[in-house]
């Protein structure tokens, strides 16, 4: 049977990147068909309150989802460093504190999450004619909140030893079963928010099944054995030390959003509706850019387990001509299909309209989100969290939340709200190339996960 992990630390850079990202790519799009069938499913046959109350949610998901993720990340750097320093018992004990790390934070994830729905709505300033439907679909989501958990813990695992295509595969299982779910929910039994609420939760439930089932069946040293099933000290440390300031960057970073909904949802439902369906676009426009930040780490941290240091500088350089060219043509492919793309989500034209001017004015700017992705996925790959979080913390929530206090108390409108993330997205990139520069990977020291 052929070999499903990748060794990164030989071989050419470019067929390693473009093998290891474009599964992930294909990941990424049938995992933002998730929340993107919910909003398309509910604004073509709901409503436009039942559209904003879906699409409004994200923040607060995020936050929660987001820091969890956060740990993954770490777990993935650790793994991925010992499988490239072939350190197979150092690797095996990684996994099995991960898997145990991941039910702890599961049992949290669901228990805060349930406690914090109505207060974060309404902080949020979310409209009264949106409020129940926000809070149905929260409260069915985080209930079923450790199967999207579970899934990323699986993933990761997997994607840290160069295997990003059995990801993909359950991933596209569950997209498809939660679209089938979804228009047999609302269309078939007449449900409404909570209908595609549940279609997502069962079709995460089952992506985290079949990814545990397989690492469970694994017999490379990476796959589950559950009776070895602990807590490593040394491996929880390193997750930690790595993992922590990303989980703290995402959360945070999915926190302010929070405040930037708020100003949103000041224009009413119209417009949350329309920034919505932008976020749902905005997302499938950044895949590539996502994937080969996520390939960078992984080749990054093999290499750098491996000590061969220009080798994994070669691939950062690799990696960021591949995202400056696809997100290029993708950003200029939504500013001309602005109008049929939104169409497609709402047959509103106020809607419509909120869109289209997100669009023309935000995707112009996608470029500088390229450098701040893949330099801060190499310096994780090095080991180097907490710079990259810092960096990431400063440009997209305290100067986002003074850009945007500012911009409110001079009187600005829909332009200013919606500059908030370029800006962000320009300072952050400054900022971590400066880093990079000046990053042990590119002084040439070598140090590993131990």
């Amino acid at each position: 049977m052929a070999r499903l992990d990748l060794d990164m630390t030989e071989g050419n850079i470019w067929k390693h990147m473009l093998q290891f990202s474009i599964p992930m790519a294909i990941g990424l799009l049938f995992q933002q068909l998730y929340n993107t069938v919910d909003t398309l499913v509910v604004g073509q046959f709901v409503g436009q309150e039942a559209q904003a109350a879906v699409g409004s949610t994200g923040p607060i998901i995020n936050t929660i989802v987001g820091f969890c993720a956060g740990l993954a990340t770490g777990a993935s750097v650790v793994i991925s460093q010992r499988y490239g320093a072939h350190d197979d018992e150092g690797l095996s004990k990684a996994v099995h504190t991960t898997v145990a790390l991941t039910f702890v934070v599961s049992l949290l994830a669901t228990v805060f999450g349930l406690m914090i729905i109505n207060p974060m709505l309404r902080f949020m300033q979310t409209p009264e004619d949106v409020m129940p439907e926000s809070s149905c679909y929260l409260t069915i989501y985080f209930g079923g909140v450790s199967g999207v958990l579970f899934y990323n813990l699986g993933s990761g695992i997997l994607r840290a030893v160069g295997d990003s295509r059995r990801p993909l595969v359950f991933l596209i299982i569950s997209a498809l079963l939660n679209t089938v779910l979804d228009l047999l929910f609302v269309l078939a039994f007449g449900m409404g928010v909570d209908g595609v609420a549940y279609a997502t939760v069962l079709s995460q439930i089952l992506s985290a099944l079949l990814i545990m089932f397989t690492l469970t069946k694994e017999k490379g040293n990476y796959g589950i054995r559950w009776r070895k099933l602990c807590v490593d000290k040394r491996s929880l440390s390193m997750i930690l030390k790595i993992g922590l300031p990303s989980s703290i960057q995402a959360a945070v970073t999915s926190f302010s959003n929070v405040f930037v909904q708020s100003y949103i949802n000041q224009f009413g439902s119209a417009c949350m509706a329309g920034y919505g369906v932008y976020g749902k676009i905005d997302a499938f426009a950044l895949i590539p850019v996502q994937s080969i930040s996520m390939s960078s780490t992984t080749f990054v941290g093999q290499n750098w387990g491996a000590k061969k240091i220009p080798r994994a500088r070669e691939g950062v350089r690799t990696a960021t001509v591949m995202s400056l060219v696809s997100t290029a043509v993708l950003g200029l492919m939504v500013f001309l299909l602005a109008r049929p793309l939104m169409n497609f989500f709402s047959p509103e034209e106020e809607v419509i309209d909120y869109g289209i001017r997100f669009i023309r004015i935000v995707t112009p700017f996608y470029i500088a989100i390229c450098f701040n992705q893949i330099y801060a996925g190499a310096l994780r790959g090095v080991g180097d969290a907490t710079m990259p979080t810092v960096i990431m913390l400063a440009s997209f929530v305290v100067f986002r939340q003074i850009y945007l206090a500012v911009t409110k108390a001079l009187g600005a409108g829909f332009l200013a709200v919606a500059l908030a993330y370029p800006v962000g997205w320009i300072l952050c990139s400054t900022l971590l190339i400066i880093r990079y520069s000046r990053s042990v990977l590119v002084k040439g020291k070598t140090e590993t996960a131990e």
